[in-house]
């Protein structure tokens, strides 16, 4: 079970480089995060009130709040605004150097010890991201920017995960995702009356991707991530990722005619090649 929640949670986070690729031709980075934040919360807060359990309380609201803010809140922000400087394919090798920094903080914060080949593999997924900067350089300085957005959000990715594991151990997978998605739309409120305002004009396109990226890359993706994330460590649980960029990439030729530039693949073959290495 846990390890069809893992695949779940891969196929879902794919596609969402996509879905966020599509609605942000309407739809600006804050509007798209709130938007989508409030579908994931309002649908993982109807299971919860059906399910009952036992709530987190004031000794997971630290945790929480870190897993919120990163996570859900200032993640999505960084990512949606970069993916409107690079595709959905660079985007997804970009932030897939996360599982590096979530094994490096898992290291020290959790203990789940450094394995000789760590180092090595982060040197390797390091001069893949400098491989694929270069080759959104090309394209300009928006792209290069978009670039660096996306390593920002690969760290907070990794900060969210590790404060997310030993919440894992005292509440459930249900209960983790809806509280972290709350405070998330919380951080993301001020954007609300850009969402108001961009829903008013947008194309009917870009509003169901913004509702497709709340039900399903967030509520179910995210409520699988936490469940197979609670029957693992946060190291080994963030290397079933490597799965993501290939399947954005091809999803993204599918459904965007999207495909990265050849030194960018290069540069993610690194990328994924280092995280790997990082992981046996």
């Amino acid at each position: 079970m846990a390890l069809l929640a893992a695949l779940v949670t891969v196929v879902l986070w794919a596609s969402a480089f996509v879905g966020i690729r599509a609605a942000g031709e309407d739809l600006s980075p804050g509007a798209l995060s709130l938007g989508r934040l409030a579908v994931g919360s309002a649908l993982l807060g109807v299971v919860v009130l059906r399910q009952g359990g036992r709530l987190p309380g004031r000794r997971e609201l630290p945790l929480l709040l870190v897993c919120g803010v990163l996570w859900f809140g200032l993640y999505n922000l960084a990512l949606n605004e970069a993916e409107r400087r690079v595709d959905a394919g660079t985007a997804a090798m970009l932030v897939n150097v996360g599982p590096i920094l979530i094994a490096i903080l898992a290291g020290f914060l959790l203990r789940e010890g450094f394995p000789r080949t760590l180092i090595i593999g982060c040197a390797i997924a390091f001069a893949g991201a400098i491989v694929i900067g270069l080759a959104t350089s090309e394209r300009g300085v928006a792209a290069s920017w978009g670039a660096a957005l996306c390593v920002a959000a690969a760290a907070l990715y990794a900060g969210g995960v590790v404060a997310q594991k030993p919440l894992l151990s005292r509440i459930s997978a249900l209960h983790v995702t809806w509280a972290a998605c709350t405070i998330g739309l919380v951080v993301c409120l001020p954007f609300a009356p850009s969402l108001f305002e961009e829903l008013g004009r947008a194309e009917g396109s870009s509003i169901g991707w913004m509702v497709y990226l709340g039900v399903f890359p967030t509520a179910v993706g995210f409520m699988t991530w936490a469940y197979a994330l609670s029957k693992t460590t946060a190291g080994r649980m963030g290397a079933t990722t490597y799965l993501v960029p290939p399947l954005a990439i091809l999803l993204g030729w599918a459904l965007l005619g999207e495909t990265p530039e050849p030194l960018a693949l290069v540069g993610g073959a690194l990328c994924l090649a280092g995280v790997v290495l990082t992981r046996r």
